[in-house]
């Protein structure tokens, strides 16, 4: 545990943010696994009212500094392929 008083601002800060980092990681890889759900059903309206959604999440993820760019256009790009495969 830390003794100094900005090392203790600091940890609770960090807290803070990881809880806040967490909740946007968890929305976007929750909107993935749907999208990925409703490919394997065939279902193609869902999927792509889902993809919407999915890439919404991943863009704050993203514009928050969750995840680096290039994974960003990763995940977006492979949910694409399975929204496509889906028709």
């Amino acid at each position: 545990m830390p003794n100094i008083k900005s090392a203790i601002k600091r940890v609770k800060g960090n807290t803070k943010k990881g809880a806040e980092n967490n909740t946007f990681k968890s929305k976007m890889k929750n909107s993935i696994k749907a999208v990925l759900k409703a490919c394997k059903e065939k279902n193609a309206e869902e999927a792509e009212k889902l993809y919407k959604i999915a890439t919404k999440n991943i863009d704050k993820a993203l514009k928050h500094n969750i995840i680096k760019k290039n994974a960003a256009a990763r995940y977006k790009s492979n949910l694409a392929k399975h929204v496509n495969n889906a028709k």
